[in-house]
Formats: C-alpha cells, sequence, structure tokens
C-alpha cells in the first residue's frame, strides 16, 4: 500500500497513486478496488426525512466493510439549514455506531466547539475523533488537542495552529482542494519548519495507528 503522502479525508476520487480516504455519504457510495472509503451523513444534508431508518441500515452494513476506515463525515454546523438539536441527534448515533465498529469518526465543525465538546464528555468514545479541514487558531487548537482530538489540516490552516500540534495527533488532508496533496504536505512542513519526509513519516505512523489498525 502506497502511503508516501496520506491524504486522511478528500471527496475527489482521483486515480493518481496514493493513498487516500474518500468521504462520500452511504448513498453515493460506490467503492473501487484498493481504494479506501469514510462513509457518514453530513450535517448540511440532515432534515427531518433524512437519514431514515433504511439509510441507517445501508450506513451500518457499509461501516463494517473492509474497504470503509472510518466514520464520517459526521459534523455539528451552526452555518447549516439543520436545525442543531437534529444535528446533535444525527451526531450522537453515529457516535455510538463508531464505537460499536471500532472505527474512528471524521468530524465537521463550524462554530460549534462548546456543543461537541459536551458530546465528547457525554459519550466518552472509545475511537479516535478527527476534526478533518481545521482552520481555527492555535489556542483552539490546543484545547482541542486537551481534549483528546487529532487535527487535520488541508489547503487553508493558520500556520502557528499547525505548528502547535504534536506530531502524533497530526493529519493532512486535500478535502475538496485539486491541490496535489504533496504541496499541502510541503507547505506544512515549512510552517513546522521541518523536513517534509519527517512530517510524512509522522502522518503515516499516524494513519497506521488511527485508521489502519
Amino acid at each position: 500500500m502506497m502511503l508516501t503522502y496520506p491524504d486522511i479525508h478528500t471527496h475527489l476520487d482521483r486515480a493518481d497513486a496514493g493513498f487516500r480516504i474518500v468521504s462520500c455519504p452511504p448513498e453515493r457510495f460506490a467503492p473501487r478496488e484498493g481504494c479506501h472509503y469514510s462513509v457518514g451523513f453530513h450535517p448540511w444534508a440532515v432534515s427531518p426525512e433524512y437519514p431514515s431508518e433504511a439509510d441507517w441500515e445501508r450506513l451500518s452494513a457499509l461501516i463494517r466493510l473492509p474497504q470503509v476506515l472510518a466514520l464520517g463525515e459526521v459534523g455539528l454546523d451552526k452555518l447549516s439549514a439543520a436545525p442543531l438539536p437534529l444535528q446533535e441527534t444525527l451526531f450522537g448515533r453515529q457516535a455510538r455506531l463508531a464505537d460499536e465498529v471500532g472505527k474512528p469518526m471524521v468530524i465537521h465543525l463550524v462554530k460549534a466547539v462548546d456543543e461537541l465538546l459536551r458530546l465528547r464528555r457525554r459519550f466518552v468514545p472509545r475511537v479516535p475523533w478527527v476534526i478533518h479541514g481545521f482552520r481555527g487558531k492555535a489556542p483552539l487548537a490546543q484545547e482541542l488537542l486537551r481534549h483528546g482530538f487529532y487535527l487535520s489540516f488541508g489547503e487553508r490552516f493558520q500556520e502557528a495552529a499547525l505548528a502547535a500540534v504534536p506530531l502524533s495527533r497530526l493529519f493532512i488532508e486535500t478535502d475538496e482542494s485539486p491541490l496535489p496533496v504533496a504541496d499541502i504536505y510541503a507547505r506544512a512542513a515549512r510552517a513546522r519548519q521541518m523536513p517534509v519526509e519527517e512530517l510524512a513519516e509522522a502522518v503515516r505512523a499516524n494513519v497506521q495507528s488511527v485508521f489502519l489498525p
């Protein structure tokens, strides 16, 4: 398996070489051989009608597939049209499912840090929770780290925040960016003032421990 520059969260299922985890909702899951996925209900999509119990049954089956390495992206987003209590209910049910199957959760978080911390205290998860696309400042990064989260950085990030994250809790991703993931690694390495291969080696170790145990 090629883990040269792991991309732990992307919506672009590109055919070029390299390890990536492609995020998709259950109804759009169409796996390709040799690829890896995360599957979950995004807070932008939630409504009183979605997900249905049939959608939940599909998610519960898909998350158990070997190609599916994580549940996500799951999330809380105060800019979403979906009411926050409905998002929290959806988040909690997915958190229980992640613990049940023993796979990490990839989290979309927008302006709902207090709510996320409350849910973490409530559920005390047994699996890692990874906040994807982190764009916050260093103090917020440090607060989330104190609560046990992993942080994943994409094309846009605060350099001081990225530099504040221990290598053992750090991931890199492309999300929806068309940039090659190697370019994001290069920028992240410059922000940390370290060789890019040393950064990549640390992320590879994290992928092995969190997503490929």
